[in-house]
Formats: C-alpha cells, structure tokens, sequence
C-alpha cells in the first residue's frame, strides 16, 4: 500500500478567489498529489487548502504553494478575524498511512528550509516538529501577529525563526510548519453579535484555561451575519469528541442567554468523529463500524484489489533482487531513463553508508561514537526512502511534460495554455533531478561523516557509496541541462546552470576526500 501524508496549508486569504485558484492550481500541478478540500471564510479573510499523497510529492506541492502566496498575498494589506503572521501562515502534515510521526517531523523540517532558501520566507517549526518546548504551541509563536512580530522579532532573540534571519519578508510575513495528529477545525455560531459573549465561552472550553484538554478556541466576530462565534481547533477527537464540545458550548451559552443557531465543520473530518456523535445523540445500542455501509463497501474492494508489484524491491523467480527495474529501463519506452537510474544508483550509495553503520554499531571497539553512527544510518535510511521515491517522481514529470504538449492548439487560446503548462512542466521535469542532487549531495557529507568515525574496514563500501553519488549528481545534471533547453526564461536557466555546476564540483571534492581517506588507509 502506498505511503500517503496529508497537508493542510492556511492563507490568509478568502475573500479573492482568483487569488485562492492560482495557489492551488501551483499545488496541484505536482504529480501524485489530491487535493481533498478548498474552504475560504471571507470574514476570517483565510483559505484551508487540504492535500493527501506520496509524501515527497506532498512536500513539493507545499513548497509551491508557500512561493506562490509569497507572490500574490501582501499581510501589509490583509485584515481579518483570524491571526496571521504569514501570507501562508500554517502549514501542518498529518501522517496517514504507512508513515510515522517522526517521518512527517523530517518532511516539515524539509519543507521549511526549502521554503526560506527559494522565496526568503522564514520558517518556525511547531508541533511535533518543534525544537523548543516553548514553540510546539501555534498561538505562542503566533502571538503580536505579523505586526507585532515583524518589529519584536529584530531585537528578541527568542523570537528568531527556525529557518531564517531575524526579520520577516516584507510582504509575505513568515510561516509556521509542523507535524500533528488529524485536527479537525470546528465552529459553533450564536444568536448573538456580541463577540465578548463568544470570547468568554472560548476561554472557558479551551484546555489551557483549565477547559477541555484538547481543545484551542477563539471568539470571532462574524459581521456579515450579525453572529458571534466560538472557534475551534480540535487537536484529539478521541480525547475530546465534538460532542462533548457541542454541549458544554451549549451549557457555558445558556449562562449568557444565548443558544447556538448552527455549527460548521472546516475541511475534512475524521469519520471516526462522526460515528462518536451519532452514539452519543442517537444512543445507539451494539453499533460497530461495520454496520456502516461505505465501510463494509470499502473492506470488500479493498480484499479483491490486488497490490501493486514494487518496481524495484520486488524479487523475480529468476532471483535477482533488483526486481523489473532493470527490464523496464531496458524497454523500449522513454521511462524509466536516465533521471529515474540516477536516483536509483544513489539509494544504492545510501545503502552501502548503513552497511558500514550496521557493522560499526554494537561493537565494544566503537562504543564511544554508536550514538553518532546510529544517527547517520537513521538519516541514511530517510535518503534511502527519498530517493526511491525520486525513481518514480522523475519518470512522472515526463510523462507530465508529454501531457502538455498533447494539450489542444486549435485556438490562440489553447495555444497559449498549451504553451504555458509545457513551460510550467518542463520547469518541474528540471526541479526534480536537481532536487536529487542536492539530495545525493546530503548522502555525500553523512558518508564522509561515516568515513570518519566508523569501522576502517567498510571504508572501501563507503567510497564506492560516494562514488555512486558523484555518478548520481552528473546524471542529475545532464536531466537538468537538457530540460532546460526547453524553458524560455534566461533567469531561469542561468540559475540552475549554475547552481548545478558548483553543487557537482562541490560533491567531487568531497568524494575526492573520501577517496584519499580509503587510499591512506591501504598504506
């Protein structure tokens, strides 16, 4: 079964949906991403954007969404009910299967460095992913808003982002990215305008004020209803179910003379959820799950699917371990090629950097650098994972190229759009292997790390895993020159051109060194 990670960026924008189209059209043009849900609120002046699929293509999808918000969302001009410190001013990752809590830390942590390094947006870390105690709080990072923290945050030196200098980008303000469990957004409405009525309540339900432990709540004015509402971020469903939240808003409302006229769920909700209300309101008796029509339908499609055959790991009756992949390259199709084989030969370079950390570990001779080694290899094992994935997300972005240019041309207006999302495409086809490279660069500085401290007798492995990665890095650099050759931007080109070039002499020297370490050693 796949790996899925969901993400749910917010914007701060809801009231320009011309706006909102153009971010999650940025972030729907990455292969193996679904986009789940779109909620814009106008008076919270915020857009929730909920995407699901291969992790790697997720964090792209985020990354893109981030630079694309950057670019259309001014916080000098935004007024709304909510906080907001960014143009994207949250985006959580949300494990869904087959992928831990641990794994989404390592993606957000990925995503935020990549989103200070390519649009200057700094980043701080929240949640799971949070590197301070005092951060794994949305609301305390996000406290003074982005006027308040755009002043502060160039003489406090606690309120310096994760990734990033100690100022905020000028428009685009700063964004918080993180690993949680599934949170479901949830808004209670009264029959009231007075929003000091909605606050009371709030603080009264909300765990840090001694309330439901699960539970972050805001009064909001709505002005276009004339209404006051209680709302909600619900961070356990199972510790704290709506129901119990419904009801004691319910109770704290009736102490001011209001009642609640509605209540409203944001994006998507957990079903389990659901069937909890339905138990506690209907009170029903022996109930299951599967008593549930869709998730009986569901079980049963499931049991007949038959799963898909791994491309790589997979063993054949004739032996080999590399599985079909060898005869797909071999096949007279254009992918797998020359992008997806770099990345495969690098995820071999990864797996030779563990041999050496699998047969350094535990060893009494090594005891004093074990935790170190245990480190490399469980970033190793991470790499290992991205660059199987880069295996297929770079036979992909061909085939999206191919899809482009069999768009329609009859009219100037298809060829226009034709014309545009061959670019847009091509521009992706070129990210990816440069995305590997630098990728195959990180394995290069955890093998030298290795080389280092580990057992002498691998170091012949470790040179041939740097030399697999030297060997990745040039094949990446041929994929991005020759897509390159089909994008019409100058800057464009001249920036990857170069940034490819000095990251393969950078990775030469270092396998040089590694390579002198090996030859040292045989004297």
């Amino acid at each position: 079964m796949h790996t899925i990670v969901e993400c749910i960026p917010n914007f701060s924008e809801g009231r320009r949906p011309e706006v909102i189209e153009q971010i999650v059209a940025a972030m729907t043009s990455v292969p193996n991403v679904v986009l789940l849900g779109a909620e814009s609120d106008p008076n919270h002046n915020r857009s929730v954007i909920t995407i699901a699929g291969l992790p790697e293509a997720v964090l792209e999808a985020a990354v893109r969404g981030v630079g694309k918000a950057a670019e259309l969302i001014d916080l000098n001009h935004h007024t709304g009910e909510h906080p907001r410190m960014g143009a994207t001013d949250v985006v959580p990752f949300v494990p869904i299967r087959n992928i831990t809590m641990d794994e989404c830390v390592k993606l957000a942590r990925r995503a935020g460095e990549r989103m200070y390094k390519e649009f200057g947006v700094p980043v701080y870390l929240y949640e799971k992913a949070a590197t301070r105690p005092d951060r794994a709080n949305l609301a305390d990072i996000r406290k003074g808003q982005f006027e308040g923290i755009r002043e502060e945050v160039k003489t406090n030196p606690n309120r310096r982002p994760d990734f990033g200098e100690a100022e905020l980008h000028p428009t685009a303000g700063a964004t918080v990215v993180g690993a949680r469990p599934a949170l479901i957004a949830y808004n209670i409405n009264l029959n009231t305008p007075d929003v000091s009525i909605a606050k009371k309540i709030a603080k009264a339900i909300r765990g840090r004020d001694g309330g439901l432990m699960y539970v972050k709540a805001l009064g909001f004015d709505l002005k276009d209803r004339n209404q006051a509402q209680v709302s909600m971020n619900m961070v356990n469903h199972e510790g704290t179910p709506l129901f119990r939240v419904f009801e004691m808003v319910r109770s704290e409302a009736d102490r001011y003379g209001v009642s609640i006229v509605g209540s409203e769920i944001v994006g998507l909700v957990p079903q389990a959820a659901l069937v909890a209300c339905n138990d506690f309101y209907l009170r029903l008796e022996n109930f299951s799950d599967e008593q549930i029509l869709e998730v009986r339908l569901q079980k049963a499609l499931a049991e007949q699917s038959q799963p898909a055959a791994p491309k790589v790991a997979e063993t054949e009756e004739n032996g080999s371990v590399l599985g079909s992949f060898p005869k797909q390259v071999a096949a007279g199709t254009p992918v797998p090629g020359g992008g997806s084989v770099s990345a495969f030969v690098a995820s071999l370079g990864a797996a030779l950097g563990q041999m050496m950390c699998n047969m350094t570990a535990g060893k009494p001779k090594y005891a004093a650098v074990e935790g170190q080694v245990l480190d490399i290899r469980g970033q190793l094992e991470a790499l290992q994972q991205t660059l199987e994935q880069r295996i297929d997300e770079d036979a992909a972005s061909f085939d999206a190229v191919l899809a482009a240019r069999r768009l329609p041309k009859e009219s100037d207006a298809d060829k226009l759009a034709r014309a545009t999302a061959i670019q847009e495409a091509t521009k992706h086809a070129a990210t990816v292997p440069f995305r590997m490279a630098h990728e195959a660069f990180d394995l290069l500085e955890l093998l030298s790390d290795a080389a280092e401290i580990g057992n002498p007798n691998l170091l012949c492995d470790v040179t041939v895993a740097a030399q697999l990665a030297v060997a990745a890095i040039k094949g990446a650099h041929y994929n991005v020159l020759v897509n390159l050759t089909g994008i019409d931007s100058a800057e464009f080109n001249e920036e990857y051109r170069s940034k490819m070039a000095e990251l393969l002499q950078r990775a030469q020297e270092l396998a040089g060194e590694i390579e002198e370490r090996y030859f040292a050693s045989l004297q």
